[in-house]
């Protein structure tokens, strides 16, 4: 990922984000008490906004938080970071945490005020041969918490899982708990089987992912068949597509799995269908209000 713009969002002030500073008794520092979005931005527009905004208020209704800014307030911070950003794509990452107390206590819940944060960044580049060669990817016993649901920023046990695929230079790590598939690390996943594409059904062991919403959206459009089910890590690794999909991803191909090459080890073609109506979506939307 490359560096933010310059500019930040913090608790009501724009400024220099090598100038933000929080409180060391701050929740979201001591306990990873907070929840965050990531959303993308194509041609200057948010994408789904609706949604990943109504997703960052079910997380903080699960940690017992309003949201500390209405919708109104949200879209004039996030079309001032996008206006003091130096590029149309990009993406915004913004987060809200209980606040900071006078002391470290785990309970009660303080009602104190909230922190909010937020940046922009350049838009991540896919991979150039992504058409041609897919990505790389490892497994892993998912060893996250049990309400992978709330998009919470105590992410430890999803960085340590994708250290593992940097250590193994691949691109994402997939997870699997009791013999049956559930997320990758920072990713949503999509399974093909006998020409369907199965995603598992939305539980509190999976964060409910935007894009996995316009996936399966896309495929309508597209003719593919989509259904969310249970998938068993036979059917991963017999898959004859798999792909993983996320804000700042969209929809990769995996080609090859724990060194093993997933159907014919290149990108398939429900795959390129899907891609495809995505890319043409993102053109479509340009110039739209938001």
């Amino acid at each position: 990922m490359a560096e933010p713009f310059p500019t930040c969002y913090l608790n009501g002030e724009y400024l220099p984000l090598e100038a933000a500073r929080i409180s060391p008794l701050d929740r979201g520092f001591l306990f990873g008490d907070g929840a965050y979005e990531v959303m993308p931005i194509y041609g200057g527009r948010p994408f789904r906004l609706a949604a990943h905004c109504a997703r960052l208020t079910r997380s903080l209704a699960a940690l017992r938080m309003d949201d500390p800014l209405t919708a109104a307030q949200w879209r004039d911070v996030f079309a001032t970071l996008i206006g003091a950003s130096a590029s149309a794509d990009l993406y915004l990452y913004w987060q809200v945490t209980r606040g900071a107390e006078s002391g470290r206590t785990h309970a009660p819940l303080p009602q104190i005020a909230r922190t909010v944060f937020a940046f922009a960044a350049p838009w991540p580049a896919p991979p150039a041969d992504l058409a041609e060669r897919g990505v790389e990817c490892i497994t892993a016993a998912d060893t996250r918490w049990s309400r992978c649901d709330i998009k919470s920023t105590a992410l430890l046990a999803n960085v340590l899982l994708r250290q593992l695929a940097v250590d193994a230079a691949a691109a994402e790590t997939i997870l699997v708990r009791d013999g049956r598939l559930t997320d990758a690390s920072a990713s949503a996943v999509h399974v093909v089987v006998h020409g369907e594409v199965l995603t598992p059904p939305n539980s509190h062991e999976i964060l409910p992912s935007t894009t996995r919403t316009v996936i399966e959206e896309l495929a309508d459009r597209a003719g593919v068949p989509w259904r969310a089910a249970p998938v068993s890590e036979a059917q991963l690794r017999a898959a004859e597509e798999i792909w993983i999909s996320a804000a700042t991803r969209e929809v990769q191909p995996v080609t090859r799995l724990d060194g093993q090459p997933v159907g014919t080890g290149r990108p398939g073609a429900l795959w390129r269908r899907v891609h495809g109506a995505f890319q043409q979506w993102k053109r479509d939307l340009q110039g739209a209000p938001w």
